[in-house]
C-alpha cells in the first residue's frame, strides 16, 4: 500500500496565482527573459493550446494556462486589464525592473524609495499582468510606518 500524499504539496505551502494569457507559449518565454523565470510543467492540449504550466521566479511560484473561452478562463486582454497584481520581492528592484522592461514590459511607476521601506517599481507585462517588484531597504516599525502615512496623506 502505497504512502498517503500530502494534501499541500511540497513548495504549494501558500497562494499560488494562477494567470491566464493570450499566448501563455509566449508569455512563459517572456517571464524567463524579463524576471528569470523557470519553467517547471506545461501540459499542452490538442489543439497546441497551453492547459496549464507552472514556472518559479526566485522562491515564487505561479501557474499559467492559455484563454480558454470555453471554460470562461479569459485574459487580461480579454478582459480589458485586471484587477489584480503580483508583488515580488526581489534582491535587485533596479536591475529586474531594467531587464523587464528591455525585454517587453512597460514601467508604469518609476524605481523609488517608499515611505513603507521598500524600493519599489510597478511593471506592466506584454499580457496585461501588472507587477509590483520590491528591494527591502528600511525596516520600519508599525507604528513609523502609520506616522510616515499620517504624514504623506495630511490634507489629501
Amino acid at each position: 500500500m502505497s504512502k498517503k500524499p500530502n494534501p499541500i504539496p511540497e513548495g504549494q505551502g501558500t497562494a499560488v496565482p494562477y494567470l491566464c494569457a493570450h499566448d501563455a507559449a509566449e508569455a512563459l518565454a517572456f517571464y524567463a527573459k524579463a524576471f528569470g523565470a523557470v519553467e517547471t510543467m506545461r501540459m499542452a492540449g490538442p489543439d497546441g493550446r497551453i492547459g496549464h504550466a507552472e514556472f518559479r521566479i526566485g522562491r515564487a511560484t505561479f501557474m499559467l494556462s492559455d484563454e480558454h473561452p470555453e471554460l470562461a478562463v479569459l485574459s487580461p486582454r480579454t478582459l480589458k486589464g485586471s484587477p489584480v497584481a503580483m508583488h515580488l520581492y526581489v534582491e535587485d528592484v533596479d536591475a529586474l525592473a531594467r531587464r523587464a522592461v528591455e525585454s517587453g514590459a512597460t514601467l508604469a511607476r518609476p524605481i523609488k524609495d517608499e515611505f513603507y521601506g521598500d524600493r519599489s517599481a510597478v511593471l506592466t507585462d506584454p499580457f496585461g499582468h501588472r507587477w509590483f517588484l520590491a528591494s527591502r531597504i528600511e525596516e520600519v516599525s508599525a507604528e513609523e510606518l502609520q506616522r510616515r502615512h499620517d504624514a504623506m496623506t495630511k490634507g489629501i
